[in-house]
C-alpha cells in the first residue's frame, strides 16, 4: 500500500464548538488507549511521516487530534481517504484528578458529538462510519484501566478492536503467554505491532480499511 498524502487537520477539546470536526462522509478510525501506549507514535508509522507529536512524557495529548490520510491499496478500494483520531490518553494526566477527567471529557464529547452514537437511526451523508482502536501496552496486559476502556467503547456503541503494541519489546515466550491472556481477556485476538520494527503495519492497515467499511455511524 501507499500513503498519499497525510497532514492534521484539527483539534477538539472539552468544551469548545464541535463545529470543525469533519462530518463529510468519510470514516474515522479513532486511536485510544493508556497514556504513553504509544498513538501518536503508531499514527507516524502508518502515515510514514512525522505528523504527531509524541513524548516520552504521559500525558502529553491533551486534545483530539484529527488527521486526514488518503492511502492507495491497503485493504481499501484503491484509493480512500479517512480520518485517523489520536485521542488522549487514560489512566494518567499531570494536574491529577481534575486534568484526568478533562482528558475523559474529550474522548466522551468526540465519540458522542459523531451524532448517532445513541440511536439506531439513518447514516446520512455527513455521517461517517466511526471505529476504533484500543491500544493497549503488550508488557501489561489485562490491566484494570484497558478493560474499563473496553466496556467504555461498548457501552457508546463504538465498534473497536484491540492492538497491542511495543511487541518488539517482548520475547518469544512472553509474547505467546501476553497475547494469550489479552485474547481472554477481551474475548478477540489483539493484533500484535511494533511501530519501531514495522511489524503488523500492512496487516493494522486492512483491519482499518475494515472497521471503516462496516463501524458503526
Amino acid at each position: 500500500m501507499k500513503i498519499l498524502s497525510a497532514e492534521f487537520v484539527t483539534s477538539a477539546a472539552a468544551g469548545g464548538s464541535t463545529a470543525g470536526i469533519p462530518r463529510d462522509g468519510l470514516p474515522h478510525i479513532a486511536m485510544t488507549g493508556r497514556s504513553n501506549v504509544g498513538k501518536s507514535t503508531l499514527l507516524n508509522a502508518l502515515c510514514r511521516a512525522q505528523v504527531a507529536r509524541t513524548s516520552a512524557a504521559p500525558g502529553k495529548t491533551r486534545l483530539a487530534n484529527i488527521y486526514r490520510v488518503m492511502v492507495e491499496g491497503g485493504g481499501g478500494p484503491g484509493k480512500w481517504t479517512l480520518y485517523l483520531v489520536d485521542l488522549p490518553g487514560y489512566g494518567y494526566a499531570r494536574g491529577g484528578a481534575d486534568a484526568a477527567a478533562e482528558l475523559r471529557a474529550v474522548a466522551e464529547r468526540y465519540f458522542a458529538d459523531r451524532e448517532g452514537f445513541a440511536d439506531s437511526g439513518p447514516r446520512t451523508a455527513d455521517r461517517g462510519r466511526v471505529a476504533a482502536l484500543l491500544l493497549v501496552d503488550s508488557r501489561h496486559p489485562g490491566l484494570d484501566s484497558d478493560i474499563q476502556a473496553a466496556h467504555w467503547l461498548t457501552a457508546m456503541h463504538v465498534d473497536f478492536r484491540v492492538v497491542a503494541t511495543k511487541i518488539d519489546k517482548l520475547s518469544r515466550t512472553e509474547r505467546a503467554r501476553n497475547l494469550k491472556a489479552l485474547e481472554l481477556t477481551f474475548g478477540m485476538a489483539a493484533l500484535p505491532v511494533s511501530a519501531a520494527s514495522g511489524e503488523g503495519m500492512d496487516i493494522l492497515w486492512k483491519m482499518i480499511a475494515s472497521l471503516a467499511r462496516t463501524g458503526h455511524a
